[in-house]
């Protein structure tokens, strides 16, 4: 009998989970649902969580590709990472009654990429070249546009005039390897212009700066998200950089057994598109694994809130009755 066995400890990072961005595009499909009933279609994943994703086909939204699979004059919703001006036109084209649920933070980073542009800039896109919201980005200038993933890349890079050079970011990146990045790229082009606010977003860097926290206090850290959440990876390369063992997971399934073994301090955080029921899933199959005692650490405040678009505010309010926004 092992009575004398130290209780293994969970450490409950916070702020972890969805961001406002994350939790907006999720509330516009379940009220565009509600509101208009089903179908409505969904272009990409909404956002990149097959938990999330799933859920929401079990209520009705069909997920596409392309606005091309979209039957003509229906509605369709883009997702949290954006889209390029070519979708748009493609859904204008087609008639298509659109519902944007990007997120604020990216439409920034758009819209700051159109006006480099316009001044004449060659635009340095410091992301991952295949993600949803990279791809979006890009598509607002595509021709003087170039994506960065490394500072390796920056040797290689042409442009028109070195004096004439700006940077923009993905909103999901690694703080850490995007400094590197920039400042390769002012060794570079030393006159190189950045957005007046930084591009990575707050959820991202205070998730990352959590992680950061507490990496020296764990013996191993697990992040909740799905394979192809960017911001989720970085969280484990956050922590693995700093020397902690660090594992993404879906959810608690994907725990292996050889991951526990002498391990006596689990940090426990998720990525921005993660939600919380799968961490609470996570702390009860720990808690059955001997890691009874769970302390939250809480290492800023985070309270951001964002609005709704237009067509979703208005489906609310002729909603005969109250639609309900969880």
């Amino acid at each position: 009998m092992h009575f004398n066995q130290e209780e293994k400890t969970l450490l409950l990072l916070k702020p972890r989970g969805f961001c406002a961005g994350v939790v907006r595009a999720i509330d516009i499909v379940r009220i565009a649902l509600e509101a208009f009933g089903p179908p409505i279609y969904v272009r990409k994943e909404i956002v990149h969580n097959r938990f999330v994703v799933e859920e929401l086909q079990g209520k009705g939204a069909i997920f596409v590709d392309s606005v091309e699979e979209v039957p003509n004059g229906e509605r369709v919703i883009y997702s949290a990472h954006g889209v390029s001006p070519e979708v748009r036109e493609a859904s204008q084209h087609r008639g298509l009654r659109v519902i944007d649920a990007t997120c604020p933070l990216v439409t920034k980073v758009h819209v700051e990429a159109v006006k480099f542009a316009k001044e004449g800039y060659s635009l340095m896109l410091i992301g991952h070249r295949d993600h949803d919201e990279v791809i979006g980005t890009l598509g607002e200038a595509p021709i003087v546009t170039q994506v960065v993933g490394s500072p390796e890349e920056v040797d290689s890079l042409t442009v028109a005039d070195p004096n004439r050079v700006a940077y923009l970011t993905q909103t999901t990146l690694s703080l850490d390897e995007t400094k590197d990045i920039i400042a390769a790229l002012r060794k570079r082009f030393p006159n190189i212009k950045g957005p007046a606010a930084q591009d990575i977003c707050y959820a991202t860097e205070n998730r990352q700066v959590a992680v950061k926290e507490v990496a020296s206090d764990a013996d191993l850290l697990l992040v909740v998200g799905s394979d192809n959440s960017s911001n989720s990876n970085r969280l484990v390369e956050v922590a693995r950089n700093l020397g902690t063992s660090s594992h993404l997971i879906d959810n608690f399934r994907n725990i292996r057994p050889e991951w526990l073994e002498g391990v006596k301090t689990i940090a426990l955080t998720a990525g921005a598109s993660a939600p919380e029921c799968l961490v609470e899933e996570v702390v009860k199959f720990l808690g059955s694994k001997g890691f009874g005692k769970v302390k939250e650490v809480e290492v800023m405040p985070e309270n951001v809130r964002f609005g709704l678009p237009p067509e979703i505010v208005e489906a609310i309010a002729s909603a005969p009755t109250p639609a309900a926004v969880e």
